[in-house]
């Protein structure tokens, strides 16, 4: 009985305690600097604002019309393997989705591979919409579905595997085109080595279409392809900025919208200072708070 009633008053003293270190602990609240929540909820305050929502919203829907590129890597895809380099939103999945349509219609077949399931479940999505389902299967780490399909959608690792167990069993991989999206992932120092080892080991019979958006060296990347394939590799550039501009901005905890960029390409002033007084806010003890050192 005395050790229950000791236990009791030790846990009520915790509790006594833990109350009191939630009434009062002497610090301040990890929360947002007064500086961010100081001013109105207004989103177009100021000509930058506004000039950061122009444009934005769904364009006009007009007729489709290929790229110079899009047809130019199209028509090297008949003879050479293809090496695409052009900004994000150019385009560059419309070349892929038109030679998968054209060799799945002679009766051939198709490998797209991506870095991440994710982006595989996507593409599969995507074809499987544009093509049907009978005709795409996807293979990833945790998902198979129709692996006999003319179009196959998944990881390279999955593609690289293929190739090691036809090295192994001696059978050719059921592929007449391979393409490898995010081709720049074979400079990633931890998967590199998958790319590198698709490339080499793909047979040369089979047609390679890479893309990338962020490849500075394609010339020195299509060299190297040759060299390990035996089979000219061209490189197909889209030249100029992205067609779907960036804009970026900073949304505050009162609502007001600060671009992050000012029109000559600098930090946004405002958001500058907000980031000044926020770490001398951090620097400053409070009263009554002894400063630790």
């Amino acid at each position: 009985m005395k050790r229950g009633r000791d236990k009791g008053t030790r846990d009520k003293g915790r509790r006594g305690n833990r109350r009191s270190d939630r009434r009062d602990t002497g610090k301040r609240p990890q929360s947002v600097p007064d500086s961010l929540t100081s001013r109105p909820s207004r989103l177009t305050q100021t000509p930058g604002v506004r000039k950061l929502l122009e444009g934005i919203g769904t364009p006009e829907a007009t007729p489709f019309r290929p790229d110079p590129f899009q047809l130019e890597a199209l028509a090297a895809l008949e003879f050479e393997d293809v090496l695409v380099t052009a900004p994000t939103g150019s385009g560059k999945t419309w070349i892929a989705r038109e030679e998968i349509r054209r060799l799945i219609g002679a009766g051939k077949r198709v490998w797209y591979t991506s870095p991440l399931k994710a982006l595989t479940n996507s593409k599969y999505q995507e074809f499987t919409a544009e093509f049907g389902s009978e005709r795409v299967g996807i293979l990833t780490g945790d998902r198979k579905e129709n692996p006999d399909a003319p179009l196959i959608v998944g990881t390279t690792e999955i593609y690289r595997n293929q190739l090691f167990d036809s090295l192994r069993s001696g059978h050719d991989v059921g592929a007449d085109l391979v393409v490898l999206d995010e081709a720049h992932y074979v400079a990633d120092e931890d998967r590199g080595h998958v790319w590198e080892e698709a490339i080499i080991l793909s047979p040369p019979r089979i047609r390679l279409l890479l893309l990338s958006a962020t490849i500075g060296n394609a010339d020195e990347f299509a060299r190297w392809i040759e060299e390990v394939r035996g089979v000219r590799c061209g490189v197909v550039t889209r030249p100029g900025d992205r067609p779907v501009p960036l804009k970026a901005a900073l949304l505050l905890p009162d609502q007001r919208l600060l671009p992050l960029l000012n029109d000559t390409g600098r930090l946004n002033p405002e958001i500058m200072a907000i980031v000044d007084r926020a770490r001398e806010e951090r620097r400053t003890p409070l009263r009554g708070q002894r400063r630790r050192f």
